[in-house]
């Protein structure tokens, strides 16, 4: 027997909202501050270098004043170190780019092979701390997709929050010993809330687009929901949305046939209504 009607499906779908969205959601100016705040010493000493015409001369002098204010020049391409990006060099070579920052004959092939020479030496960057504040707001916005996921979690703490129920965060299936059947792979539920009745263990994600992992994730979850069903006073519950589910409609209905707890922002009201009786 199906876990909902094709109907229920329908209704499901049709409340999906287009964005969750806040004007906080563009941008981290929190985060962008101290990364920029945590280079803002070296980049100071690189000052020296904008509008010198001897840009290999200016180099050489800094290196033996500050060596380490070039360990940073990878941000200056809006590469991060911890990225450990690989470039050829002209002779062919693979190399880390921070390779480029342990000497002074590198760091003017690193300067000139990326177009920062040209770019200090006119002069038009007038301070290297404004302009990594607003490389950091370009980076930052390759974080939006797990910001979304981010603030659906949010949202979903506050429902709880309002309506007095305990709950946990990101608990780890380890700390669940009696639950059985999952495999060996390590699970980490967003949310656990434990009732007179059951504990449920719950998933939260949204989606404003689309993409293959839609599809990945509606079919790890039909196959995860069973195990966890199977076990006695527990629950999977999902709380999903977003209109991105219109592009993996078919992998959503599956799953919908099969996990019986399924909630998107607007019928999470039942599951909170259903908690309240229990506690």
């Amino acid at each position: 027997m199906k876990a909902h009607s094709k109907e229920q499906f329908e209704v499901f779908m049709a409340q999906l909202q287009e964005t969750n969205a806040t004007l906080s959601f563009y941008s981290d100016f929190r985060k962008i501050t101290t990364n920029v705040s945590i280079v803002e010493a070296h980049l100071n000493s690189l000052n020296y270098l904008i509008g010198k015409r001897d840009i290999e001369g200016a180099i050489r002098t800094l290196w033996e004043i500050s060596p380490k204010a070039f360990s940073v020049l990878e941000i200056l391409i809006a590469v991060r170190r911890e990225d450990h990006k690989k470039v050829l060099d002209p002779k062919g070579k693979v190399r880390f780019l921070a390779d480029y920052f342990t000497n002074p004959d590198d760091v003017i092939e690193y300067v000139r092979g990326t177009g920062l020479k040209e770019i200090l030496q006119s002069g038009k960057m007038k301070n290297l701390v404004d302009y990594v504040f607003g490389v950091e707001v370009g980076l930052d916005s390759n974080a939006r997709k797990n910001r979304s996921g981010k603030i659906m979690e949010q949202r979903v703490e506050e429902y709880f929050k309002q309506h007095d129920i305990p709950y946990e965060r990101e608990v780890k299936s380890t700390d669940l010993p009696d639950l059985k059947g999952l495999g060996e792979d390590l699970k980490r539920f967003d949310f656990v809330v434990r009732t007179n009745n059951k504990t449920y263990l719950i998933e939260v994600n949204f989606y404003s687009g689309g993409g293959s992992k839609l599809n990945e994730v509606a079919r790890a979850y039909s196959e995860l929901a069973p195990k966890v069903n199977a076990n006695s006073g527990y629950e999977f519950v999902w709380i999903t949305d977003g209109t991105g589910w219109h592009s993996a409609r078919n992998k959503l209905e599956e799953a919908f046939y099969t996990i019986p707890a399924i909630y998107n922002l607007t019928s999470i009201a039942e599951f909170i209504g259903k908690l309240k009786n229990e506690i």
